[in-house]
C-alpha cells in the first residue's frame, strides 16, 4: 500500500520560529509579520519528505480576524497562504497543494461553531479563493458531527477532493470532542462523502482508538496526531494563546513513527504529523514508511 506523507504541524512550528510571543491569531499573524518564514517551514517539510504542502489557512476566518481589525484582509490572506505553499510546492519540484479549513469558532469546541448551513456559506466564500491554488482541501480539526457537516456542505462544490480531520477526545478516541460517538457520524459521511477521512489533533493514544472506528467507514483513512500533552480546559474556552498547551517530552521521531508504523499496519493510507510534529518527525515517517 502506498503512503501519502502529510507534513507536520504548521502553527507551532511557525510559533517557535518567530520572534515575538503567540497571540490569539496564530500562525496568521506569524504569516503577516514573517512570510518568509512560512515559506521555510514548508520547504523543510518538503526536504523532509512530504507529499504536500497545507496551506497556512486554518485561522484565516472572518471571526478570528475580526477581532484584529484584519478582516479587510481576508482574501489577500488567503491568497497568499497559497502562494507561499506553491512557491515551496514548486521550488521541491513535487507534491501537492492542500488549502486548510480550520474550525469556526474555535479549536475543539463544536458548541462555538455556527450551525451546519450558516458554516456552508463561510466555508464555500474560502473554497472559493483557493480552489484555483490547490489541488484539494483538508477540513481541519472538526470536533462535532454538526460542525463537520457544515465544512463539508461548504467544501465539496469546489471542484477538489475534500479529506475530513476529526479531532476526538483524548481520553476516549471513539468520541468526538463534543462527547458525540464517531461512528456516529457516518451518516454525513454517506450523504456527503469526502474523498479521505481522517483523525488530527489528538494524542498518537487517541488516534489508535479511533481509527479502528473510521477503518469500517469504507472511505480511505489516516492520521495525524498532535504532540501536546492534553488540550486544557482553560485553552479551550476560546481567544485564548498556545503558551496554555505543553509539548509532551516522550515522543521524538521514534516514538512518534512507532505509532503511525501501528496506524499504517490496519490500513491507514495518509499519515502526517499536527502540532508539535515537525520536520524531523515527517523525516523519520519517510524513513520507515517508505
Amino acid at each position: 500500500m502506498t503512503i501519502t506523507l502529510l507534513d507536520g504541524g504548521l502553527g507551532q512550528e511557525l510559533i517557535a520560529r518567530a520572534p515575538e510571543e503567540p497571540t490569539p491569531l496564530w500562525s496568521t499573524k506569524v504569516m503577516l509579520d514573517h512570510p518568509e518564514i512560512v515559506r521555510a517551514v514548508h520547504d523543510d517539510y518538503f526536504a523532509a519528505g512530504a507529499d504536500l504542502a497545507t496551506v497556512n489557512s486554518y485561522a484565516i476566518l472572518h471571526d478570528r480576524l475580526q477581532q484584529f481589525d484584519l478582516d479587510g484582509r481576508f482574501a489577500d490572506l488567503h491568497r497568499t497562504a497559497c502562494q507561499l505553499a506553491r512557491d515551496a510546492r514548486d521550488a521541491a519540484g513535487r507534491g501537492q497543494v492542500a488549502g486548510s479549513l480550520g474550525p469556526l469558532g474555535w479549536s475543539y469546541r463544536a458548541d462555538m461553531a455556527p450551525p451546519a448551513e450558516e458554516a456552508a456559506e463561510l466555508y464555500a466564500e474560502i473554497v472559493g479563493l483557493q480552489a484555483p491554488l490547490v489541488d484539494l482541501f483538508i477540513c481541519e480539526t472538526m470536533a462535532g458531527i454538526d460542525q463537520a457537516r457544515g465544512t463539508l456542505m461548504g467544501s465539496l462544490g469546489g471542484g477538489r477532493p475534500v479529506w475530513l480531520g476529526l479531532t476526538v477526545d483524548d481520553a476516549d478516541g471513539t468520541k468526538l470532542r463534543s462527547g458525540e460517538a464517531l461512528a456516529d457520524i457516518l451518516p454525513v459521511l454517506d450523504a456527503l462523502p469526502p474523498a479521505a477521512v481522517l483523525i488530527n489533533c489528538s494524542i498518537p493514544e487517541a488516534v489508535d482508538q479511533a481509527l479502528p472506528v473510521i477503518a469500517g467507514f469504507g472511505l480511505p483513512f489516516g492520521a495525524y496526531a498532535n504532540g501536546f500533552t492534553r488540550i486544557t480546559s482553560d485553552f479551550a474556552k476560546g481567544s485564548t494563546t498556545v503558551d496554555l498547551l505543553q509539548a509532551r517530552q516522550d515522543l521524538g521521531p521514534a516514538a512518534y513513527a512507532d505509532f503511525a508504523e501501528g496506524w499504517a499496519e490496519i490500513g491507514a493510507s495518509i499519515i502526517g504529523g499536527c502540532c508539535e510534529v515537525g520536520p524531523k518527525h515527517i523525516a523519520e515517517l519517510r524513513r520507515r514508511l517508505g
